[in-house]
């Protein structure tokens, strides 16, 4: 099979930017990090339900989760809701072959030489950190791809059902609109299966719902900020397919 149509070459690009930016941000989601202070502001320190002293400390996740909403919404804009929905699924499950084959790389036997390293003048056990940053717990794992999943279908078929009513106009609200409400799920279930169904953690529903909504505040602005990022995405992809086959990709895509 060659990619030598402008529709196959579009959505080969579209596919692989949509799947590595999920991959990643499984990855680097381990990380949390403080958004007031990487903007060099003071921590808000805010009192939600009873949990005090809550700031906007985030997954690095969140770097290339809106990356993924748009894509999420530019295939479903050229190619229909079936197309998204297929390459969802086919993340989900190469993200699930992804913690496998790390699962597998956590269990070889690591060579003598690497255990014991030096970074930047502190003595560091490779093993252990090798270990900590991938051995992302099983929870975990269930409720990212489980959320993922969630997300992506009402994604999709809010998206799918405002263009309908719509048509080709009004792009700013069917795309924010279906991210805002997928932001929503994906906040919540993440949280709720990964430490309030796990027994490790003793989370209470407040906690839920307290930390749940200050995440969702964060994606709320990110999603209004990506807006226009994506009409500029738009008018470069109608710019290479050109105005004929651009609309003709439209109207196919609200049938599907």
């Amino acid at each position: 099979m060659t990619y030598k149509s402008k529709e196959s070459r579009l959505l080969l690009i579209l596919g692989t930017f949509f799947v590595a930016n999920a991959i990643l941000a499984e990855f680097i989601g381990v990380k949390i990090f403080s958004v007031e202070s990487s903007l060099g502001l003071k921590k808000f320190d805010i009192d939600l339900f009873g949990v005090p002293d809550l700031s906007f400390n985030m997954s690095a996740g969140v770097l290339t989760w809106p990356l993924v909403f748009i894509m999420t919404d530019i295939i479903n804009e050229y190619f229909g809701l079936k197309q998204v929905r297929f390459l969802s699924i086919l993340t989900s499950v190469l993200i699930v072959f992804a913690f496998l084959v790390i699962g597998w790389a956590i269990s070889l036997a690591p060579a003598d030489f690497w255990i014991n390293q030096n970074m930047e003048g502190q003595p560091l056990n490779m093993d252990l950190a090798f270990k900590a940053i991938f051995g992302q717990g099983m929870w975990i794992i269930v409720g990212s791809i489980t959320a993922f999943l969630i997300g992506q279908i009402a994604d999709v078929m809010i998206f799918h059902k405002i263009k309908v009513l719509t048509g080709e106009r009004g792009l700013w609200l069917r795309a924010t609109g279906s991210t805002l409400v997928s932001q929503f799920i994906d906040s919540f279930v993440v949280i709720f299966i990964a430490f309030y169904l796990n027994p490790q953690y003793n989370w209470t529903w407040q906690m839920v719902a307290a930390i749940g909504l200050v995440n969702y505040t964060y994606k709320f602005l990110v999603a209004l900020g990506m807006t226009p990022i994506l009409y500029v995405v738009h008018a470069l992809i109608d710019q290479f397919l050109g105005k004929d086959l651009s609309h003709k990709m439209l109207k196919e895509a609200a049938k599907n």
